[in-house]
């Protein structure tokens, strides 16, 4: 995808009211979908939509939550930690950085021994 694609991709994206919301609430802690629906002033096939593009993009992870009577829910976590647009020599550049999670600093400190 070229720099403006990419650039016109992220701007709609994060320019979304919706999409705002389900950063800033899953910043906060993991929550439902149901949940997220209640904090956005949007219908429940746009939150989902916008679920689902967030999820795409990894910068919202899908969790599992066990509840008290031994069943599973899914619950989304902002995985965004910060978004830079740089302007070089004419063009845009942009770059999407995420949440490194432990589990993948681990995986990358382990496959990073075997490289040696």
């Amino acid at each position: 995808m070229g720099q403006w694609n990419r650039l016109n991709a992220i701007t709609r994206l994060l320019g979304d009211d919706c999409v705002q919301t389900l950063l800033r609430e899953t910043t906060q802690e993991p929550m439902s979908a149901a949940e997220l629906t209640e904090a956005c002033a949007a219908s429940r096939a746009t939150v989902y939509r916008r679920l689902d593009e967030l999820t795409d993009r990894e910068l919202l992870v899908e969790q599992t939550r066990p509840d008290p009577e031994g069943h599973h829910h899914t619950v989304y976590a902002s995985n965004l930690d910060r978004v830079v647009i740089d302007f070089v020599d004419g063009e845009f550049e942009v770059r999407v950085r995420k949440q490194e999670r432990a589990a993948d600093r681990f995986t990358n400190f382990i496959e990073g021994l075997y490289d040696e």
